[in-house]
């Protein structure tokens, strides 16, 4: 009889995970499974059902998070606006700005951000902009969901970061405005050639107060 004592830790198999399939209506091993975060920072797991390939999830930890860094979600800068509908429970973010850009334009961004924030206008800015995408429960970044606008910082290095070009195709999927704070000469790819276009590059502050009220709407 063999013993297991004779097995390396490395070739045993990792150990299923076992999660509800909605449209199989029943519970399945895990296909593919795949650690991630949800959109509050909780660990969970996503996969396919091996029986109809459907995207299943199960909330929890498992061995494979160890070697993640639980992605950064960012941070909202400004104050969420109160609505008018009542206090407490009516309260809620009127509008956010969803800073759209690449590392090397963070300084650019850094400073939109603050001063976004500095007039009203809730802002979403990370100072690490590598979205690690995969590592998210529903696939997209939280932020992307929950802000309702997106300024897109349009430059050549943006142009060519396939991670900046993602995030205003998923606005527009979500029909949610996109604007343009264009920061170097450079050519507009089409799906942004009907958003509205502010020119940084010569006049920040008439270029900014443009750009607030087409974010105030």
């Amino acid at each position: 009889m063999q013993h297991l004592d004779h097995v390396e830790d490395d070739e045993l198999e990792d150990e299923p995970i076992e999660a509800y399939c909605v449209h199989c209506k029943q519970k399945v091993d895990m296909a593919n499974p795949a650690p991630v975060w949800t959109r509050r920072g909780a660990p969970g797991t996503r996969g396919e059902c091996p029986i109809c390939a459907n995207t299943i999830f199960r909330m929890g930890r498992t061995d494979a998070h160890r070697s993640l860094e639980r992605p950064d979600l960012g941070q909202m800068l400004g104050a969420p606006r109160q609505s008018r509908k009542g206090k407490g429970r009516g309260s809620s973010t009127r509008y956010a700005a969803y800073i759209n850009y690449s590392p090397a334009d963070t300084e650019f961004a850094a400073r939109l951000a603050e001063d976004l924030a500095k007039i009203g206008i809730p802002t979403w800015y990370a100072p690490d902009s590598g979205q690690e995408k995969d590592h998210w429960a529903s696939g997209v970044h939280p932020a992307l969901t929950e802000c309702s606008h997106m300024v897109v910082v349009l430059s050549d290095n943006a142009l060519a970061d396939k991670e900046v070009e993602q995030g205003w195709s998923y606005f527009r999927g979500q029909r949610k405005p996109v604007v343009v704070a264009h920061v170097t000469p450079c050519d507009v790819p089409d799906d942004l050639r009907t958003r509205p276009r502010f020119d940084f590059s010569s006049d920040y502050k008439t270029a900014f107060r443009e750009m607030m009220h087409a974010l105030s709407v």
